[in-house]
């Protein structure tokens, strides 16, 4: 019988040691240092399945390589193929992590009962009769997804040999184990050979697999860094649970752009796409209030339009209160200090509260000029008309700097209905003609003779 070898792994980032020791070298943390088992058999027969290789391993000229046949497979998934780059890569290996419950099991099912290809979907954590009942709320009717439940590899590759899908699916790669280590599942040695032997069989047989990962409490995909370093493109999955809206972020993507995301509206038949999301982030309402103002931001790529809600009040306990929901905190406290010191509004004995309407986080700094507007509108009640929209950063000293593709934002806010947009003067436009009025200003008081 061979020697039983052993190593020792780091549980929080997977980096190895020959021996025990309480703190990692590498993240620094104490008591995740484990052993675990490392035993190669033999000699085993079990090898990857090449009966239904497509291709021959042997060097071509790159002038040889043929790309006539589809190098991309459609979902029909508008807001998934564009996360991936128009559609999943033959022979690519896609890894997609996420919170638990927010929806990574449901989306992937989903895209599964949509394509038109032969799709094998194994799961490790749930019945093939609990994925039955929800693929009955989705899309009942489909006869090219196949459902195998099953943790070992060895058994799934024959079970794939037998099918000969087109696309596999893996829920999640956490699940699985290989007989080549003996270790316990979700181990890192486990994790590692297993999505080794998923490459291997991806390249070779040119048939994509999409991986479900889970994230650690510190919100990285649970594993050694090297998974997401091995596969082709890693996918992230966020949202807030009490909201209905879910983001589908590429972090890598060799194949494509990693500034394209995808949005989606929980309900209970299943994930929605939202092909325009701005009608939805913008609130509809019969009277025009103050404390509004629309920011034409970027989330990536593409241009949203998003709804800013202040509300400033005599602070009641002599202490103002500062509270800002999916805005930076530290930077509306920068804010109205500019509001306070550059343009002379007293707002240090009053209460701030401010909030980004849909659940969603921005970080764009385009922002700033729709937060401030907002501020002084609900501070003077006065309402600003429900066709102006804000695209501009505000600097230290009052002045407003421009933002980057500002172009693309008057386009969607045109497109939108929008009768004005605010931009900084610096802003270098070149659009020839449009229908919306391009307000140009270059201080804070340029902007309080049309609010207040």
């Amino acid at each position: 019988m061979a020697k039983v070898k052993t190593t020792f792994f780091c549980q929080n980032c997977g980096a190895q040691y020959a021996k025990w020791q309480g703190q990692c070298n590498a993240c620094k943390a104490w008591n995740t240092i484990a052993e675990e088992v490392i035993q190669k058999p033999e000699k085993s027969d079990w090898k990857i399945p090449t009966s239904s290789a497509k291709r021959v391993s042997k060097p071509l000229k790159i002038n040889e390589i043929d790309l006539s046949k589809d190098a991309r497979l459609n979902t029909l998934d508008s807001e998934f193929n564009r996360v991936l780059g128009g559609g999943i890569v033959l022979g690519s290996l896609t890894l997609l992590g996420g919170e638990p419950g927010i929806g990574k099991s449901t989306l992937l099912l989903q895209v599964s009962l949509k394509l038109p290809y032969k799709v094998l979907y194994v799961s490790g954590e749930e019945s093939q009769k609990q994925i039955k009942m929800r693929a009955e709320r989705i899309n009942p009717n489909n006869n090219n997804c196949y459902i195998l439940t099953e943790t070992k590899t060895q058994n799934i590759f024959k079970q794939i040999e037998v099918l000969e899908p087109e696309i596999v699916v893996i829920d999640s790669i956490q699940t699985l184990h290989s007989d080549y280590i003996d270790s316990s599942s979700g181990s890192i040695s486990q994790i590692k050979e297993c999505t080794t032997e998923l490459i291997k069989f991806a390249k070779e047989t040119s048939i994509p697999v999409i991986l479900i990962g889970h994230i650690t409490k510190d919100g990285n995909i649970a594993g050694p860094k090297i998974l997401e370093h091995m596969v082709d493109t890693v996918l992230q999955f966020e949202g807030d649970r009490n909201h209905v809206f879910r983001i589908l972020r590429a972090n890598k993507n060799r194949f494509g752009s990693t500034n394209e995301l995808g949005i989606y509206e929980m309900q209970g038949s299943g994930l929605r796409e939202v092909s325009n999301p701005s009608e939805i982030l913008i609130s509809k309402k019969d009277e025009e209030l103050s404390g509004n103002a629309i920011a034409a931001t970027l989330e990536g790529m593409r241009p949203l339009m998003i709804e800013v809600q202040a509300l400033v009040s005599t602070a009641v306990y002599g202490t103002p209160q500062r509270s800002a929901t999916g805005f930076n905190a530290k930077r509306l406290n920068m804010l109205l200090a500019v509001l306070e010191k550059r343009a002379g509004f007293r707002l240090g004995a009053k209460d701030v509260f401010l909030n980004i309407t849909g659940g969603i986080t921005v970080d764009d700094p385009a922002i700033d000029l729709a937060v401030i507007a907002a501020i002084l509108s609900s501070n003077e009640d006065v309402a600003i008309q429900q066709d102006f929209c804000f695209a501009a950063e505000v600097g230290l000293s009052g002045e407003i700097r421009p933002v980057q593709r500002v172009e693309q934002r008057i386009l969607e806010a045109e497109k939108l209905g929008f009768s004005a947009i605010f931009v900084s003067k610096h802003n270098k436009i070149s659009l020839k003609s449009t229908s919306i009025k391009i307000q140009l200003i270059s201080k804070i008081e340029d902007l309080v003779e049309f609010i207040v």
